[in-house]
């Protein structure tokens, strides 16, 4: 038996009522994405550190196709730009020029070649861009008034994040403002990408924000993409078209701790979508840089079951998918972004073949990508249905590392289904008996 033949035998498990503690009643959650309205993103956050000590851009390049077979459209590459040297930490948001590439990921023509490529085969480019703070060794360092300062006249660090390795911003100066603008506009025009996703967009003023995107607009006009890490809503107001999801991926850890509900987890998706406009999203992931720098998300999610059933989770629930360059090939260990290493891709290919599979559903489905969404209380099975008008999709996910007896939806039962995993048909039982971690993707006939 192979390792998938569990999520599909399941599917003709009839069992008894009796056993199951959870209830029948559901729970309609607003839309994600207005039916004819379509998620139109998907995202993958590329780390030029783990492409190998030098080449970065040709590496990545090399795996483009690889990349594409994810569903993705969205290329996010973290910050190319030469790195800080005073009282520097190794972090590559520790920028010394903003104009200036990082020599060891390449040159701008293999840069430009990179993206060319990237267009070529239908994804945009993001860059990453650090609007809050500059290195102490940023030529800009020497224009004070560009600058926080304490009141004895020293520039500081951001207030009460504990980035030493940095210099604060100050977003009051009118001419600091002219050269961010510039320099965002510069790689704009010099290398073709297609917008920046925002490291701490919180720390800056809303109005810089707007400012920003409406001139990047007159470059790139409707192509544009902003992506926002921030949390806060008046992003969107802003221009932004999606706004990370800090919330939601704290609260999915703990539900897979059991430290909380499921029923927590769909309410904090209702709070995160309650100030988002129609055809705008929340960035949804299970790691990203950052968590993946604390711990692999096989550690946080037990297993690299446990971590697929959260990403399977994560991108049928609502929003927009993140996959970070790693998570699709269940690397076991932390990976720091401050040090570069060379990932081996092929280490895990059964895992990679899974992730194109989930992400080739995800992308060819109607109702996954703009429909409607009900989720029900059935314990510790997520339990959630999404409706277009050209598709009905059922998903079930155990959240834990036991066996599951779970109800179906009561309106559900009965339902003559196709698995989206294998493609098999069967009529859905009143309940059936789920794996550690298994899930299950059916759309109703």
């Amino acid at each position: 038996m192979n390792k998938y033949s569990w999520i599909l035998l399941s599917v003709f498990m009839l069992l008894h009522l009796s056993g199951c503690s959870s209830s029948d009643k559901g729970d309609d959650i607003p839309s994600t994405g207005v039916d004819g309205i379509e998620n139109k993103y998907v995202v993958y956050e590329v780390n030029p550190k783990l492409f190998g000590t030098s080449g970065a851009f040709n590496a990545i390049a090399g795996r483009l196709d690889e990349i594409k077979s994810l569903g993705v459209n969205v290329l996010w590459i973290m910050p190319v730009y030469e790195e800080g040297v005073l009282k520097s930490v190794g972090s590559p948001y520790c920028v010394k020029n903003y104009k200036q590439l990082n020599a060891q990921y390449g040159t701008l023509v293999e840069l430009r070649s990179l993206v060319d490529k990237a267009h070529g085969k239908g994804m945009s480019v993001l860059f990453d861009w650090i609007a809050n703070h500059t290195s102490w060794d940023n030529a800009w360092i020497e224009n004070k008034a560009w600058y926080t300062q304490d009141a004895g006249g020293n520039i500081i660090s951001p207030a009460g994040m504990g980035w030493a390795d940095v210099a604060d911003l100050n977003f009051d100066n009118t001419d600091m403002r002219k050269a961010m603008l510039d320099a965002m506009k510069y790689w704009v025009t010099e290398a073709n990408i297609d917008g920046y996703r925002c490291d701490y967009a919180d720390g800056v003023p809303d109005d810089f924000w707007k400012q920003a995107i409406a001139e990047l607009k007159t470059l790139k006009g409707d192509d544009l993409v902003m992506l926002g890490e921030g949390s806060r809503s008046t992003l969107f107001a802003d221009g932004f078209d999606m706004v990370f999801s800090f919330s939601f991926a704290s609260k999915l850890q703990e539900v897979y701790a059991g430290k909380e509900t499921l029923s927590t987890l769909y309410t904090t998706h209702k709070q995160e979508y309650a100030n988002v406009p129609e055809g705008k999203q929340r960035l949804r992931y299970i790691t990203n840089h950052d968590l993946a720098s604390e711990n692999s998300p096989l550690k946080v999610y037990k297993t690299d079951r446990g971590a697929m059933s959260a990403f399977v989770l994560t991108t049928m629930l609502a929003g927009s998918p993140l996959i970070y360059s790693s998570q699709e090939v269940g690397y076991a260990s932390a990976l720091s972004f401050f040090n570069t290493r060379t990932l081996d891709w092929s280490a895990n290919a059964a895992y990679l073949a899974e992730y194109k599979k989930v992400m080739g559903i995800y992308t060819a489905s109607d109702a996954l990508r703009k429909g409607t969404l009900k989720t029900y209380e059935t314990g510790s099975v997520a339990t959630f249905y999404r409706e277009s008008q050209k598709q009905k999709v059922l998903v079930l996910v155990n959240t834990t590392n036991q066996s599951q007896t779970v109800r179906i939806p009561i309106e559900r039962a009965g339902d003559n289904v196709k698995s989206l995993l294998d493609g098999a048909t069967s009529v859905l039982p009143a309940s059936l008996e789920l794996e550690p971690y298994q899930y299950c993707i059916w759309q109703k006939q």
